[in-house]
């Protein structure tokens, strides 16, 4: 079997240069007789590489001199405990949930503060964004906090919600680098590599200076400091050497490409080729209201689920793999990330309307 369209939701595709570079490097990293798995994360070797990496990402995110850039462990996961445990000075947060991640975040919290929930989508089963523009922010909330593109649902904000001043922190695992981002208007940006960026095992934390502070409480283990990292330039213990090397890989790949300006027009040329199916389609529908469309993640479904079980067997069977929604949603997810070509969302359109006039 040759290569497959891989729609997985993440972990996810990765451009087949990327992997190709990799493979010619396994055994013998650039001349040093040795694999980057097998390599000191304390080698001048190592230290170059990670240093690339973040050189290459501040480059095609433009971010400025004042955020500190860590390569993390524990994915976004992690950083709904970290959150809280950083940034919480009064012990409240406020926070906007959209999905199950930002949901699971806002329970996290709960465990150190006060966590506010102060708009919610889950009425219509997080099927849009909800309007950010004049949100009931609290007095002394320490931080806003958002999961800006929802990968189980589909759902992306469209614009940046209104904090009223207050710090903003975004879990961007599922939509990072798919298009530019302002990162000044956040305080805050992380995002799980497993879906846009490379293999699972790093979370990257983009945190402005003033936010890593030196007064946490005792209590707060040192892992979950983010001063410990930030200090150690993200050398504290043994980082995923060989994750952050593919994420390198990947980034270069997307300043070859042309950069986020042009990744945005690529993905929104294959988000459209599909929606506009969607919208036509007698069998098929989307699940999300058009305004809050996510770029990355577009769940759909027939309707009738051993209709949607046949659909989903019959493109795995065609190659057209990891099509099936999430659990607790059901239907059909296609996740388009940057690494998904535009012909793979062209054939699976192809494959969708041969199935619709069998099973119309």
């Amino acid at each position: 079997m040759g290569r497959v369209y891989n729609f997985s939701a993440g972990p996810a595709v990765l451009p087949v240069e990327v992997l190709q570079e990799a493979a010619d490097e396994m055994l013998d990293y650039r001349g040093c007789g040795m694999s980057v798995m097998e390599m000191s994360h304390r080698s001048a070797m190592f230290q170059n590489i990670i240093d690339e990496a973040e050189a290459d990402l501040r480059n095609l995110m433009n971010i400025p001199d004042n955020y500190k850039v860590l390569f993390l462990q524990g994915g976004a996961h992690q950083q709904f405990a970290a959150v809280p445990l950083n940034l919480m000075k009064n012990g409240v947060g406020d926070y906007i949930v959209t999905g199950v991640w930002a949901k699971k975040a806002w329970k996290e919290a709960q465990k150190f503060g006060k966590a506010n929930k102060i708009a919610s989508s889950e009425d219509k089963t997080f099927s849009y964004i909800p309007d950010c523009s004049d949100l009931p922010i609290s007095e002394d909330a320490d931080y806003v906090y958002v999961c800006y593109n929802n990968t189980i649902y589909g759902t992306k904000f469209p614009e940046v919600p209104n904090t009223k001043g207050k710090v903003l922190v975004a879990d961007m695992s599922s939509c990072i680098l798919s298009e530019p981002v302002n990162v000044e208007d956040f305080g805050v940006i992380y995002f799980g590599v497993q879906k846009n960026v490379g293999p699972a095992g790093v979370v990257v934390a983009i945190i402005r200076e003033d936010l890593i502070r030196d007064d946490l409480p005792e209590s707060v283990p040192t892992m979950l400091q983010w001063k410990t990292q930030a200090d150690a330039g993200s050398m504290y213990n043994t980082p995923p050497c060989y994750t952050i090397y593919i994420c390198g890989k990947v980034f270069k790949w997307l300043k070859k490409m042309g950069g986020l300006d042009t990744m945005k027009e690529i993905n929104e040329k294959k988000a459209k080729i599909l929606y506009d199916f969607l919208d036509n389609s007698t069998l098929f529908k989307g699940t999300v209201e058009p305004a809050s469309r996510s770029l990355m993640n577009v769940p759909f479904v027939t309707g009738d689920k051993d209709l949607d079980t046949k659909f989903v067997k019959e493109a795995t069977e065609a190659g057209f793999l990891n099509l099936k929604g999430h659990r607790s949603v059901g239907g059909m997810r296609a996740s388009i990330y940057n690494a998904m070509p535009i012909e793979g969302v062209e054939k699976l359109v192809e494959f969708m309307t041969e199935f619709e006039k069998a099973n119309a």
